[in-house]
This record gives C-alpha cells, sequence and structure tokens, in this order.
C-alpha cells in the first residue's frame, strides 16, 4: 500500500529567488493530500456517495532544501495515527536524487457535508486508513514530525 504522489516544479512556481516558493511547497502537498484522499477510497464519486469530505485542520512545513524549475519530485506518506475522523499524516518531499527537501506534517478531518461538521470515516475508507496504518506502525518516528516553533534559548 506504498503510496507516492511524482511532479516536476513547473516554472509559476519559481520565486525571485530562482528556487520554489514557500507558498508552492504548500500547493505540493496539498495536491499530494489530495490524490492520498483519493487512494483512500474518497475519490470524487464517494464524496457524492457518501455525503462526506475530509477538511485540514492544521499543517506544519520544514523546508530542508531549495527545489529549482523542473526539478521532479516525490512525496511519500506516513498515517502517524487516526481515530474515528481524523489522520495525522506526515508527508516527505524527496528530489530525483533521493534527498529529504521538505516535510509536512498535518491533521486531517472527515465531514459529513449535509451537517457540516466533523463525522467518522465510512467503514471502507476507515478499514483502509487502519491498513495503511498498521502497514506502517513499526516504522520510526519522522525527525520532523512533532516539532513546535521557537527560538532555543541557550
Amino acid at each position: 500500500m506504498d503510496f507516492r504522489f511524482q511532479q516536476t516544479v513547473p516554472a509559476a512556481w519559481v520565486d525571485y529567488n530562482g528556487h520554489m516558493n514557500d507558498a508552492e511547497y504548500n500547493r505540493a502537498f496539498s495536491q499530494a493530500t489530495d490524490a492520498f484522499i483519493d487512494h483512500i477510497g474518497l475519490d470524487e464519486a464517494a464524496r457524492s456517495e457518501y455525503n462526506y469530505t475530509i477538511f485540514t485542520l492544521e499543517t506544519h512545513i520544514c523546508y530542508l532544501q531549495e527545489m529549482k524549475e523542473g526539478q521532479a519530485f516525490e512525496i511519500t506518506f506516513r498515517v502517524l495515527d487516526y481515530d474515528q475522523k481524523r489522520i495525522h499524516l506526515f508527508l516527505s518531499m524527496y528530489n530525483a536524487a533521493g534527498d529529504l527537501v521538505a516535510t509536512l506534517e498535518e491533521m486531517l478531518m472527515g465531514i459529513d457535508v449535509n451537517e457540516g461538521r466533523g463525522a467518522p470515516f465510512p467503514e471502507q475508507i476507515e478499514e483502509k486508513i487502519a491498513d495503511i496504518f498498521k502497514e506502517q506502525k513499526g516504522l520510526e518516528k519522522p525527525k520532523q514530525a512533532g516539532r513546535v516553533i521557537g527560538i532555543r534559548r541557550k
């Protein structure tokens, strides 16, 4: 169940510093998250059938290396945790050489579209999330997961 998202950096994503703009990392991670949501079975047809969708509650990005126009990248996914209506995801972006260039940690929540509020995942979706979580459970926690922003004082 190893799911990956692949893309290249388009010219429109490059800023005045000659590298991928910080907002575009978020765009790339957002597109990858949408692809992951489709992967777990909540594609457009399922969202309509279940009257259910997923919202992002919180994100945290770490920028580790520059990406330039035309460079290929791949994003991998870890389900760090989940419950009946939330997924704690960790995404890692790698360049073509396999170097980690950015990470995104995010909390997602399943939403009943009719009620406009959080609701348990449809059964088949929760089963898919549970399968991925079980498959990844023994992996080491990513270094960037759970970080807090602040200035370290000596």
